[in-house]
């Protein structure tokens, strides 16, 4: 009898993307190929005294935990300890690309184009006068370590920029305030090691009523239209491709990562990576896998086969 590889999903978690962390774990769950997977779901919230008293039976982790204690390295560390495998970055890689402050830095330094930014952090003065002489308006205003676009603001005037601080300081202890740059968003999905395969561009374009691809807009049936492949210059496109993977490679991601950008014309700039993408319905690294020909059980074989590879 075959010996089927033991999957542990962890989704749910602490963050403020509990709720879209465990809708990507039960897609995941449902999707993994029971001819080759033993599987069980795991809510590291509720269930992780059982996890952690079970882990030795565990082939892989597969880390679902969106946002904070699940994209920013803890989870990761907490497996090392076990040793216990999992899909995806490790801790630095993952800490590293959920704080906008840090990834930016390392993209500068791997010569990546990202928006001009100032950061605050609490308790400490600022003036909304010099924010705006420094970076123009309208300027965008988020946390420093949260994803899914949790807090984050597009403000125009002073008043709106002191209130698009506030907001995001309800989420962070260190915010980032950057120059707005206007274009169309996509974003390029990663897979792979060594070798890095970039799967076909998705271009995001909210529907009416939504300024940009907020929490709501990413995760309302219907509220944005993705189209992938995007509509770009063959030129753009390789260059967009280019850029997610040298992102991927500046972070030590692994596995797998989603790298978000905005096109202006010719013109590309980095807006951030995000190391454990959604797995929804309407998400974006599973539309890609699909224009390349992947189902979602395909693409968690590759990604399953990946860190296994790197396990070894």
């Amino acid at each position: 009898m075959t010996h089927k590889i033991k999957i542990a999903v962890l989704a749910g978690g602490w963050s403020g993307e509990r709720t879209i962390s465990l809708k990507s774990g039960k897609a995941v769950f449902d999707a993994l190929d029971r001819g080759k997977y033993d599987v069980a779901m795991y809510d590291p919230r509720e269930d992780l005294n059982d996890f952690i008293r079970g882990a030795a039976e565990i082939d892989l982790a597969f880390i679902l935990l969106h946002g904070r204690f699940g994209e920013d390295g803890r989870i990761q560390g907490m497996l090392d300890v076990l040793q216990v495998p999992f899909v995806g970055s490790g801790v630095l890689a993952s800490a590293m690309a959920l704080n906008k402050r840090v990834a930016k830095d390392v993209f500068r330094r791997a010569g990546l184009p990202v928006a001009e930014d100032r950061i605050l952090r609490r308790g400490e003065r600022f003036s909304v006068d010099e924010i705006m002489e420094k970076l123009g308006t309208p300027v965008v205003i988020k946390p420093v370590s949260e994803g899914s676009s949790l807090g984050i603001s597009i403000s125009r005037d002073p008043h709106d920029i002191r209130k698009g601080i506030d907001k995001a300081f309800h989420h962070d202890a260190e915010v980032m305030v950057e120059t707005y740059v206007g274009g169309t968003e996509i974003t390029c999905c990663i897979l792979g090691n060594k070798e890095l395969e970039a799967l076909p561009l998705v271009q995001i374009a909210p529907t009416e009523g939504y300024a940009f691809f907020d929490y709501e807009a990413k995760y309302t049936a219907g509220a944005t239209r993705e189209i992938c492949p995007a509509p770009l210059p063959a030129a753009v496109a390789e260059g967009a491709a280019a850029y997610g993977k040298a992102a991927h490679r500046a972070l030590g991601c692994r596995v797998w990562s989603r790298t978000d950008m905005i096109v202006r014309g010719e013109t590309l700039c980095l807006l951030e990576t995000n190391t454990i993408p959604g797995m929804t319905e309407t998400s974006l690294f599973p539309q890609a896998a699909r224009a390349a020909g992947m189902s979602l059980s395909d693409i968690l074989d590759r990604m399953i086969t990946l860190s296994l590879e790197r396990s070894d």
